[in-house]
C-alpha cells in the first residue's frame, strides 16, 4: 500500500512539473513587431501616449523597479528616465519598431522584463543595441536574476549585436530583464531589437580574436595579389 503510495505521489508531482512547463510560454514578440499604436485620447503626451500592453504586447516596463501601464511612441524624454517605442520613424534598429531605455536622472533604471520559458536548445542569447551616452553607455542585462556578462559579436553600421552564454538556464522558466540604468551625467539611452535565443555558444574572446586575425590576413593577401 506504502509503496503504490509513493508511485501515486511520484507520478502526481511528475504531472504537475510537466504540466508548469507545457503551459509556460516561451518568449514572444522579441523584435517588438507586435506593437500597435492607439493613442490614448486625453493623455498627457497625446497624440503619443501608448497602453504599455499594446506598446510591447507580453513585455512589463519598469522604471526604477515599479511597472508602468502607458509609455509613448516616437517621443523620447529629454533627462528623465523613461522607455519610448521608436516607430516607423527612421530611428527604429530593424523592422517597424525598436524600444528605447532611457536611464535618466528621475529613476535608478529603465527597464523591459518577460518571463518565459528559455528554449532547451538555447546556448546563447543575442541582441541589437544601440548606446548613446557623453560617457560609455552601459546597458545591464539579466534572466532569473542574475545578470549576464555581455561579448561584443560583431558591428553594423548602426547598432552593434551582443551576446551572452545562457547555457545554465536551458529549459528553465525565468525572468528575462533589459535596463538602462541611471546616468549622472544626464542620459543613457539604449535603442534595442531583434532579441533571439539561440543553439550557437557565444564565441569565446580567444576566437573571436583569432577570426578577426584571419579576416586580417585574407585582407592583407588580396592586397599583396591585386598590387602584384
Amino acid at each position: 500500500m506504502r509503496t503504490n503510495i509513493k508511485k501515486l505521489v511520484f507520478v502526481t508531482v511528475g504531472l504537475l512539473a510537466f504540466t508548469k512547463i507545457g503551459f509556460c510560454q516561451g518568449f514572444i514578440n522579441l523584435d517588438f513587431e507586435s506593437a500597435r499604436i492607439i493613442p490614448i485620447v486625453g493623455g498627457p503626451n497625446y497624440p503619443y501616449d501608448i497602453a504599455t500592453s499594446n506598446a510591447v504586447p507580453a513585455w512589463t516596463v519598469l522604471i526604477g523597479g515599479n511597472p508602468i501601464s502607458q509609455i509613448t511612441y516616437n517621443d523620447p524624454a529629454l533627462g528623465s528616465t523613461f522607455v519610448t517605442l521608436w516607430a516607423t520613424n527612421g530611428a527604429q534598429i530593424s523592422g517597424n519598431y525598436s524600444v528605447l531605455l532611457q536611464g535618466g536622472l528621475t529613476a535608478s533604471s529603465a527597464s523591459i522584463s518577460q518571463t518565459g520559458l528559455v528554449p532547451v536548445s538555447a546556448q546563447s542569447l543575442l541582441f541589437y543595441g544601440a548606446g548613446n551616452s557623453p560617457t560609455t553607455p552601459v546597458i545591464e542585462v539579466s534572466l532569473g536574476g542574475q545578470n549576464l556578462p555581455l561579448m561584443v559579436i560583431s558591428n553594423a553600421l548602426n547598432y552593434t549585436v551582443y551576446g551572452a552564454d545562457i547555457s545554465a538556464f536551458a529549459g528553465q522558466i525565468k525572468a528575462l530583464t533589459f535596463s538602462a540604468l541611471e546616468a549622472s551625467n544626464g542620459y543613457n539611452d539604449w535603442n534595442i531589437d531583434n532579441i533571439q535565443f539561440s543553439s550557437t555558444p557565444v564565441p569565446e574572446p580567444s576566437g573571436l580574436v583569432l577570426a578577426a586575425l584571419g579576416s586580417l590576413f585574407l585582407g592583407f593577401r588580396r592586397w599583396r595579389n591585386s598590387s602584384r
